[in-house]
């Protein structure tokens, strides 16, 4: 799926024209394999973003706002060193190849005009961002490559950047006419799929477009070679020449396909082979398509990579404490089942006259028994009669005690382990690095996490609010970002009269849907509802219970965790997660 080098080369004709001839401004860091370029040229300000992601690597203009890291990163820096406020002199790309190079002109530590490269290959896990010098040599770069990684092509800083090896045995397409390409299946062995055979003698083409070019040519995507005669054949070929022609020269046509709201595929042209089994969306840029289809994913994956840290904290702590409460269980349930030391020791005390010292065991009439049976009660030898006795009244005592002490235990444990699956939800819908510092805060506050004592300079950043929204009705919602958040809104900002809404039985954030004294109206409510069932555990579930109740019946009792609550007196609906309505009804900041 992802940019293959014939959409790449779409993407650099559409790219050009406002590469050229703008000056970077600013250069950041957003992730730790993306750089975010502020330029200024004839069209205004752009943001250009390039990643050397190995899941999506590419370059494009964003839209898109995101957070930067407080401390700009080792490669960061060197870029603002070298290329802030240089000009983009022009934009290159070898044929049909994942590489762009973008030349900059700019000026030295001396003050004299130099030239430098700054190359994005976007080849999957190989992807890299390289800066290199007029001369070539490679300055830095993002992901550094070893001998020991790749004998055939290390890349490192001081040595002569190389374009990678081009496979021989691959044709670029774009060279390859209409005579050609008959005397190529004239000359193949017809075992193959039409989509296979592209793959193997064609660079650049993605099994997407080979498999499109299949379909348009004989109605299937599985099309056999031997299938390619006569009129099938020459739709073949017309799909191959129009495919080459609109790579060349034709403006792109950005097409992506959705199943429900999951994003499954793109192209720069639309693409007929799904039909109805798949959405398609279209939109006017192909960079307006990647921030579409990346949005999400991408944010989730610098949380995740932000918050790693954060997480196995979280997770340590939560299976200690879960496996902590198996042991106290066990133990709770053997001092439940005490009753029989009691047992012994009334019986042992029965038949003081029969016993006598070093004995290892006694075999007597128990009376507790209805049906009078024997029973054999073992002993300790060093002991004597009297002191065996006393053992097992103490073991007795002693689980009657344990078993209060346990079951006081077993209550907190539980609520610290539910604390810690709900700080676990909130990691998971954190959207950067100011969700995340809250709950780190958080957890410092509660003592899960130490405190810094590094003596480094920690930078103070502003608190996030909570999320807004506002109902068809163009009433208020409030959704909390993590557990302060929560207690925050519920217990401070919220009025008695305003409406409470929470998922039962499942972690996830507090809402508040602002009546402002009146009576909300039932699809306000709804809306509210469907946003807490999305902002909770529940947002992959086909149907979730979602309590609502006025402010005044909620109470947060003395002590608890952050984020925990008791509520009365509440109604229950049961609503679906819509990621949709959620983008719909938020408030643009």
């Amino acid at each position: 799926m992802p940019l293959d080098a014939a959409c790449l080369t779409v993407l650099v004709r559409e790219l050009r024209p406002a590469l050229e001839g703008a000056r970077v401004d600013k250069i950041f860091q957003p992730g730790r394999e993306e750089i975010l370029l502020h330029l200024r040229g004839p069209e205004g300000a752009r943001k250009l973003l390039l990643t050397a992601n190995p899941s999506h690597p590419r370059l494009q203009f964003t839209e898109l706002a995101r957070e930067n890291p407080a401390a700009p990163p080792m490669f960061c820096m060197l870029l603002r060193k070298h290329l802030t406020g240089a000009r983009i002199r022009s934009v290159t790309q070898p044929p049909m190849e994942r590489v762009v190079d973008l030349e900059l002109e700019g000026r030295n530590e001396l003050g004299d005009l130099v030239s430098r490269h700054l190359i994005l290959e976007a080849m999957g896990r190989r992807s890299n961002l390289i800066l290199t010098d007029e001369a070539g040599r490679i300055t830095d770069c993002m992901r550094k490559v070893d001998a020991e990684l790749s004998q055939l092509r290390p890349v490192l800083p001081g040595l002569f950047y190389r374009l990678p090896p081009v496979r021989e045995d691959k044709r670029n397409p774009l060279e390859t006419g209409r005579e050609a390409l008959e005397a190529l299946l004239d000359g193949t062995e017809r075992e193959q799929t039409a989509a296979d055979w592209l793959l193997d003698h064609f660079a650049g083409l993605s099994p997407l477009l080979c498999r499109e070019l299949a379909w348009r040519a004989g109605g299937e995507t599985d099309l056999p070679l031997s299938a390619l005669a006569g009129e099938v054949r020459a739709r073949f070929l017309d799909a191959f020449e129009a495919l080459c022609e609109r790579i060349r020269t034709a403006p792109a046509e950005p097409s992506a396909l959705f199943q429900d709201t999951a994003p499954k595929d793109f192209s720069f042209l639309p693409i007929g082979q799904y039909g109805d089994y798949l959405q398609v969306r279209r939109y006017d840029t192909l960079s307006q398509l990647l921030d579409g289809f990346y949005a999400a994913r991408e944010t989730g994956e610098r949380v995740r990579q932000r918050g790693q840290e954060l997480i196995r904290s979280l997770t340590n702590a939560r299976n200690r404490t879960a496996r902590k409460l198996q042991l106290q269980q066990k133990e709770l349930d053997e001092a439940r089942d005490r009753e029989h030391c009691r047992v012994a020791g009334d019986l042992i005390t029965a038949n003081l006259y029969r016993m006598e010292r070093g004995m290892s065991e006694l075999t007597c009439q128990n009376y507790y028994d209805p049906e009078g049976g024997e029973i054999t009660i073992p002993l300790d030898p060093l002991l004597t009669p009297q002191q065996n006795a006393a053992k097992y009244y103490k073991r007795y005592t002693k689980a009657k005690t344990a078993e209060g002490a346990l079951t006081r235990q077993l209550e907190q444990g539980r609520e610290e382990l539910d604390y810690l699956e709900s700080v676990l939800e909130t990691v998971s819908r954190a959207e950067g690095e100011r969700d995340l510092s809250e709950i780190r805060q958080e957890l410092e506050d509660t003592g899960y996490l130490r405190r810094r004592k590094d003596g480094k300079k920690i930078v103070k950043r502003q608190r996030a609010q909570p999320l807004e929204f506002r109902s068809s009705a163009g009433l208020r919602i409030s959704v909390g970002r993590n557990n302060t958040q929560n207690d925050q809104l519920t217990c401070k900002s919220a009025g008695k009269g305003d409406l409470w809404l929470h998922t039962q039985g499942i972690h996830g954030a507090h809402v508040i849907l602002w009546t402002e004294g009146a009576e909300p109206d039932s699809q306000s409510v709804r809306e509210a509802a469907m946003l807490a069932a999305w902002y909770s555990q529940g947002r992959e579930s086909g149907q979730v219970p979602v309590d609502y109740t006025p402010v005044k019946y909620v109470k947060k009792p003395n002590g608890a965790r952050p984020g925990m609550v008791i509520y009365t007196t509440y109604r229950t609906l049961y609503v679906t997660p819509d990621r949709e309505l959620a983008e719909k009804l938020a408030v643009k900041k």
